[in-house]
């Protein structure tokens, strides 16, 4: 049998891939980010299999986790990037990724941005309007290229995932309606510097369920279908991404299922496939560790336990109510308390897990706030000066530091 890989218990002790936590802990302090190379492969590996041969290309979305060691590790697999603003194409390309492996995403792209993606010769720049689409074009012009571009639909699909998250309702800034997005292509015949590659559909992020992505992957390959009847030379259809991942006890569909039911969907365009998974590569291959450094009573049966990890760490608890599981690293045989896990930022809503059953916790205890991977460390900030975190990566056995814990000084670098 082969050995787990990612986060389990070896007897009492929670191990990344074999590499026990209370020792990276030790080494490191906390709070401390622990990435696993083993799951982030696995995640990868079993999307890029699921397409069973069908063409496809895999661009993951660096907005998930920029960390460069992350992004070199999927550039190694075989990835391609999703990139939302020029930042994450530079970190792209320093990760060793070619701007034909570059999508660029986003809303609001600036002048600076849309004229470095159009003079690297990006892959596709996913138009979000008639007024960027013009912005790109004077850009080319000027440059003597043609610049290549998809366009973002809007398809008014609901993804059911948390309101901050969803970008497919008419509702959300993203991309164009379908009726806005025909008359952008009807004038794109007559404009040389650009050419259109794709239609690009995302309908949000988190999506447990699969008939939104199903539904959006529809959309797109009608709409894509419509095109190239049209004499349109398309060269793939953007599906992008969204597939959620379970921080609790609610499953979402299997990554073999999502990605059968997205090439049912396009293979009758014969177009290859772009995907654009972040979350359900990076999110399961990560954990923030933690110490309890305080309890106090919060009522009758309950007590709060805080710990040096907050909002400044992992903001997605506040920021949208999410869900993260939170277990000790060193299981004891304790009766079981009532615990609000809060953390040291000085905000009332700076709770990472509410009304949490665990063994009774004491002072100095070290914990997990597992599935982190993903939109973790990568929004963590600097508020009350709290430096950022460093991250870790568990590879093969052992373990390195791939980004150090911030300083103070390393703040005030650029202060004056």
């Amino acid at each position: 049998m082969p050995s787990p890989t990612g986060f389990f218990r070896q007897q009492h002790e929670l191990v990344c891939d074999g590499v026990p936590l209370a020792a990276i802990a030790a080494a490191e302090g906390t709070p401390v980010y622990v990435y696993s190379a083993a799951v982030l492969r696995d995640r990868y590996r079993a999307i890029d299999e699921a397409f069973r041969g069908y063409p496809h290309a895999i661009h993951y979305a660096l907005k998930a986790n920029s960390t460069l060691a992350v992004a070199r590790l999927l550039r190694e697999l075989g990835s391609a990037a999703d990139a939302n603003s020029i930042w994450e194409i530079e970190i792209a390309r320093r990760a060793g990724f070619q701007p034909q492996d570059i999508v660029f995403t986003g809303v609001g792209k600036s002048p600076a941005e849309l004229e470095c993606a159009v003079a690297l010769g990006v892959k596709a720049i996913n138009v979000e309007s008639a007024g960027e689409l013009a912005r790109i074009e004077a850009i080319a012009s000027r440059l003597g290229t043609v610049a290549r571009v998809a366009v973002r639909v809007n398809p008014d699909i609901d993804a059911k995932s948390h309101p901050h998250i969803s970008t497919g309702l008419n509702i959300n800034k993203f991309g164009l309606p379908l009726d806005r997005a025909t008359e952008l292509f009807d004038t794109i015949r007559k404009r040389p510097v650009l050419k259109l590659v794709a239609v690009h559909l995302h309908v949000g992020s988190q999506i447990t369920s699969l008939e939104p992505l199903r539904h959006s992957a529809a959309a797109a390959s009608e709409l894509s279908t419509a095109l190239l009847s049209e004499g349109f030379p398309l060269e793939y259809v953007d599906v992008g991404g969204g597939l959620g991942i379970a921080y609790d006890d609610r499953q979402p569909p299997a990554i073999e299922e999502y990605i059968a039911a997205v090439v049912a969907e396009v293979r009758g365009t014969n177009l290859p496939i772009v995907v654009e998974p972040g979350r359900a590569v990076a999110g399961p291959a990560g954990a923030l560790l933690a110490r309890v450094t305080d309890i106090k009573p919060r009522g009758a049966d309950t007590e709060f336990a805080i710990i040096d990890a907050g909002m400044t760490e992992l903001i997605r608890p506040a920021l949208y109510n999410a869900y993260h599981r939170i277990e000790p690293v060193t299981a004891r045989a304790a009766h079981e308390r009532l615990y609000e896990i809060v953390g040291p930022v000085c905000e009332s809503s700076d709770v990472v897990g509410r009304d949490r059953r665990l063994p009774q916790l004491e002072v100095g205890d070290l914990v997990a706030i597992r599935d982190t991977g993903a939109y973790g460390a990568v929004m963590a900030s600097n508020y009350n000066r709290r430096p950022l975190p460093p991250e870790v990566l568990v590879d093969n056995g052992s373990w390195r530091v791939i980004r150090r814990r911030q300083t103070v000084d390393d703040q005030l670098s650029l202060e004056s």
